[in-house]
């Protein structure tokens, strides 16, 4: 995939940039795994808006993922490389054996008419997911469960990929794309490869209109507001703050660690911010 420049005709064209979809060979999705999901706009069940600053965006039905690669030791064919609304990265639309179809991420090198399969005994090829105790030290991998058979969870994100660092007793050493590394036990299942798409950190948005597209609302800066609407509002003339970054409720917003998870504070060998 390549990404293309578009010529300044207008401001908001000046500086931005976009995908050519070169590497898509199919459009439609396949219908049976598509559903609908309604958007909610940042709101919880009693209507209020827990989640700031969504809302809007273009209508994109969501594509049915396997994360988890239950369908153990059944060769399936790539039937297509295809775009995804919900996410960075590209799927491929996976034909099994048995008439069985699914989607899974589209990793770097996986092309159509390739064949993946997901088994403790598989080739270390792009695609191929694995349990841990069985993929060799130092290999790129995404899509890696948090807990035996609870589906993927961590690197999925287009362009990202850990390696796998070392394995003693029931557990085995990942280095993420953070710089973290993480103890997981070796049941958990990882597939091969690194996510595809690896540009997107490249695209430049370019104008605010692209931002809406993805449902996101403007943010309004505290420093622009009157005292009764932020902490950081009012005063004659523009100021610089006088007191540390809080939100409008007075949280807090930069330097304090906001993690607070001790059941799982074990399971970092080396913090991404050492």
């Amino acid at each position: 995939m390549a990404i293309k420049n578009y010529k300044p005709m207008t401001p908001g064209r000046r500086g931005m940039d976009g995908y050519d979809f070169s590497d898509l060979t199919r459009k439609a999705p396949e219908r049976a795994l598509v559903e609908h999901v309604k958007k909610s706009g940042g709101r919880n069940s009693n209507g209020r808006i827990t989640m700031r600053h969504r809302g809007g965006g273009a209508k994109a039905k969501y594509r049915l993922i396997d994360f988890r690669r239950n369908k153990r030791e059944i060769p399936a064919r790539v039937a297509a490389i295809e775009y995804d609304p919900n996410r960075s990265a590209r799927i491929a639309l996976l034909n099994y054996a048995d008439g069985e179809k699914r989607y899974i991420l589209a990793p770097v090198g996986l092309s159509v008419g390739n064949t993946v399969m997901a088994s403790a005994t598989a080739e270390i090829a792009p695609g191929n997911a694995m349990p841990l105790t069985s993929i060799p030290l130092g290999t790129a991998i995404h899509n890696i469960e948090i807990a035996p058979g609870s589906g993927g969870k961590v690197v999925r994100s287009a362009g990202a990929a850990a390696q796998l660092m070392a394995r003693e007793g029931s557990y085995a050493q990942v280095k993420l794309p953070s710089g973290e590394v993480r103890m997981f036990h070796v049941g958990c299942w990882a597939t091969i490869g690194q996510v595809g798409n690896i540009e997107h950190e490249n695209v430049e948005i370019g104008k605010a209109g692209r931002v809406r597209h993805m449902g996101i609302r403007p943010h309004v800066r505290g420093t622009a507001m009157n005292p009764v609407d932020h902490p950081h509002g009012g005063g004659e003339g523009r100021t610089k703050g006088g007191r540390n970054p809080v939100s409008p409720w007075g949280w807090c917003t930069k330097g304090m660690k906001t993690r607070d998870n001790r059941r799982t504070q074990r399971f970092i060998v080396k913090d991404r911010r050492a």
